[in-house]
């Protein structure tokens, strides 16, 4: 995913830390395992360390330094410097990029859906309510628009997913909820346990993450043009250090 990552971003990122002395090491909080959704991540830690002769580095955790509903107050309290956080698994904390995550916007491409993230970070009210949370919002993980997988009787009509209990954060949910669906909002990993068990009967995912959370194997049915929206996860991290730096240095 090399588009994702703009030469601006890396550079400003990787000539900053070489000029911090005191950051040599900095901890990535992700969550599930690598897959298509942190492709960028890891692209990211390979070209810091390559552009600064690995004097600096990003040492990546799965899971291991926090679960992903507080990334965001992992960052706040500076606890690590870098994580992914998805938008709708907090609304309150971080309305205004929750917008992104309304239904049926229209998105067509994640070029697309990049833009409009990066637009929508450099605006004043969305730097000031993750100021909040001393959190700088870096880069999106643009995702592609979600459908769904469930189990039992496949829905025909929109009358059908009435009584449908479905996993869906976000302005997603707000959508399954007008046509009388009954969404749930939980985590990515939390997801094929509640299909087991029968929590949920339909889970709505992007199409990398029904391969890698499991939900293909035991879906029954799926819907694949419904494209009802996505969410928006952005990279972030604490903001003094690419602050500190002469502007010369960061865009070269």
């Amino acid at each position: 995913m090399p588009k994702v990552l703009s030469y601006t971003t890396v550079a400003a990122i990787s000539f900053a830390f070489v000029g911090e002395a005191m950051a040599t090491e900095w901890n990535v909080s992700l969550w599930g395992k690598r897959r298509a959704f942190t492709e960028h991540v890891e692209k990211l830690a390979e070209l810091v360390s390559e552009k600064t002769d690995g004097e600096f580095t990003l040492n990546i955790s799965y899971g291991g330094l926090s679960n992903n509903r507080e990334n965001l107050d992992g960052i706040s309290i500076g606890a690590f410097e870098m994580a992914q956080f998805c938008a709708g698994y907090h609304r309150d904390k971080n309305p205004t990029i929750t917008v992104l995550e309304l239904p049926f916007l229209g998105v067509e491409t994640l070029a697309q859906e990049r833009e409009l993230s990066m637009a929508l970070y450099d605006h004043p009210a969305v730097q000031e309510d993750l100021g909040r949370w001393n959190a700088t919002l870096m880069m999106p993980s643009p995702l592609p628009q979600y459908n769904l997988v469930g189990l039992g009787e496949a829905p025909g009509s929109l009358d059908d997913f009435a009584g449908l209990s479905v996993r869906a954060t976000g302005g997603i949910g707000a959508a399954m909820e007008a046509v009388d669906a009954v969404p749930t909002s939980m985590s990515a990993t939390e997801v094929r346990q509640a299909m087991d068990s029968g929590v949920v009967k339909a889970v709505a995912f992007a199409p990398h993450a029904h391969m890698a959370f499991g939900t293909i194997e035991n879906g029954e049915w799926w819907t694949s043009n419904l494209n009802p929206g996505t969410v928006n996860c952005p990279l972030s991290s604490i903001p003094t250090p690419l602050k500190a730096f002469p502007t010369s240095i960061a865009r070269r």
